[in-house]
């Protein structure tokens, strides 16, 4: 059992295997009280037992059933612990997690629900059989065990090439659920630039090798499934063709014959069994292992910090930064040297997938460096206390989500304890009171999810009106105005000004407009700091 599998079983609570085995030992005494009752009616021409035999038959059922209802539940409260660590953890790629969250930690459930109940019942059932064989035909038993050996080996060494098939399957599959959901939040976006039938090519080519990948484990599992059927059938013709000489020779009494005959394929069954659970539950472990490579993930360098920043406008120097995403061919950031003083306002401008927003992300302390360091006010970013810092944080992306909340509750998010004359406050700096005043209720007026009829400007400067209450010393935008029009634009820009003065601040844009506010502009092109700076008038 690989190190990924007993950890999924060490989530499970302890009664859990505990039940599973008690009702596999259930399993193999009704199966060999079922094959008693049926060679009496057989060998003796006696309809009587028949009555217990359709009893044994009803049980079986009864407790198949039980044990798919504990193994559901269990399996259940496993997904349900990974998928809230997960989510109490920030994600690097939200595409790839939102894969692994949802049909990701689903394909868990056949380990669960087939394979961990299979798997005691092929330890359990074969010993309870053999042990009946053994009173009844010793020379069959041992045929029975030399022979039950060859169906874990065969299914061990086909199992080794279906695990490594499935992980590449699901790997390919994390990578396109992850790039599709990118692609569809940035849909409006490529759109505009012409590129959605290049990325329609790429989606189509992602799918096509998970396609191939499917295939290529499925085609492995059905020649397992030929190994392990044609293995069982020799070990049960090895042991059917001494029983049936002998009881032509009338050396042996048909009760026993029928006995062994019957009782033998039920030596081998739960193993061949197992090897199809194994099959089927493949694609659950990958992703179990996915899950807790996230959890791993070394995202903690943050969370030792205890060091406070000071509250003034701190001065923030990043030293050869550069940031590596799992899966990419390229660094996102490389080598990236950069000072920004206290109190400077520095735009960084460049094409699409220069770096930019990684950059953001870096000094918000929620992407971790492969190397190099951010140093604020010359300690380092991984020493400072990570809810400290974010507090400092005025945060305004490009596309900031407002909850189904109160115009002043999604603006009270900047700071929970604000009153409304603050609240109220914030608005006006970010030019956005004209608009909350005309709506029905005023501040009061509850929004649809995702700021839902509200235009792209207004839902930007209710943002910079989350920044503005939040009082932070260091204010981080992600093209705010990328997607407004001129008469948004004009007034964002200049609560802009309004908010960003005697702050800390790095500003992502490409229009001119917002540039114009910044003391200096930086160029980055694919992840480097591109050519000199460019300045400006304060």
């Amino acid at each position: 059992m690989k190190g990924v599998e007993r950890r999924l079983l060490r989530r499970l609570p302890r009664r859990v295997p505990v039940v599973l085995g008690v009702l596999a030992a259930v399993q193999g005494v009704l199966l060999v009280v079922q094959a008693e009752l049926l060679v009496r009616a057989v060998a003796g021409l006696d309809w009587r037992p028949l009555p217990w035999l359709a009893g044994a038959v009803a049980v079986r059922a009864v407790v198949a059933w039980v044990v798919t209802a504990v193994a559901g539940g269990g399996a259940a409260r496993v997904k349900r612990g990974l998928r809230e660590a997960l989510l109490a953890r920030p994600a690097g790629d939200a595409g790839a997690r939102v894969t692994l969250l949802t049909r990701g930690l689903d394909a868990v459930d056949p380990f669960f629900t087939g394979y961990v109940p299979q798997l005691l019942a092929a330890c359990v059932v074969p010993v309870v059989v053999l042990a009946r064989l053994v009173s009844v035909d010793w020379a069959s038993a041992v045929v029975v065990l030399v022979t039950v050996p060859l169906v874990p080996v065969f299914g061990a060494l086909v199992g080794l090439r279906t695990a490594a098939l499935t992980g590449r399957q699901w790997a390919l599959l994390h990578r396109l659920g992850g790039h599709f959901r990118d692609v569809l939040a940035g849909l409006s976006t490529l759109r505009a630039f012409g590129r959605t039938e290049h990325q329609s090519g790429v989606v189509r080519e992602l799918a096509d090798g998970h396609r191939r990948a499917s295939v290529g484990a499925l085609r492995v599992a059905f020649l397992s499934s030929l190994v392990l059927e044609l293995v069982c059938a020799l070990s049960v013709a090895l042991v059917a063709v001494p029983v049936g000489l002998r009881l032509l020779e009338g050396r042996m009494a048909l009760s026993a014959g029928l006995l062994v005959l019957v009782l033998t394929p039920e030596v081998y069954l739960p193993l061949r069994a197992l090897g199809q659970r194994f099959h089927a539950s493949a694609e659950g472990v990958a992703a179990a292992e996915a899950a807790f490579a996230a959890l791993e993930a070394p995202a903690a360098r943050w969370e030792g910090g205890r060091v406070v920043p000071g509250r003034g406008a701190p001065e923030i120097v990043l030293e050869e930064v550069t940031v590596r995403y799992p899966g990419a061919e390229g660094a996102a950031l490389d080598g990236v040297s950069l000072r920004v003083g206290p109190g400077e306002r520095v735009a960084v401008a460049g094409p699409s997938g220069a770096g930019k927003s990684t950059l953001l992300l870096v000094l918000a302390g929620l992407v971790v460096p492969s190397s190099g360091r951010v140093l604020v006010d010359g300690v380092d970013l991984a020493e400072l206390d990570p809810v400290a810092w974010r507090a400092r944080l005025g945060w305004v992306p490009q596309r900031p989500h407002l909850f189904a909340a109160s115009v002043a509750d999604n603006i009270r998010l900047g700071d929970p304890d604000a009153s409304e004359a603050r609240v109220r406050e914030a608005a006006r700096a970010a030019a956005a009171a004209g608009f909350v005043e005309d709506l029905p209720e005023g501040y009061a007026t509850v929004l649809g999810e995702g700021g839902a009829g509200l235009s792209a400007g207004q839902r930007q400067r209710l943002a910079v009106a989350r920044a503005w209450l939040s009082g932070g010393p260091v204010v981080l935008w992600d093209e705010p105005t990328a997607r407004l029009d001129l008469r948004s634009e004009r007034m964002l820009v200049e609560a802009a000004v309004r908010l960003l003065e005697g702050r800390t601040a790095v500003l992502v844009a490409h229009r001119p407009a917002l540039l114009e506010v910044a003391d200096r502009v930086v160029r980055l092109e694919g992840g480097r700091v591109a050519g000199a700076v460019h300045e400006e008038a304060a």
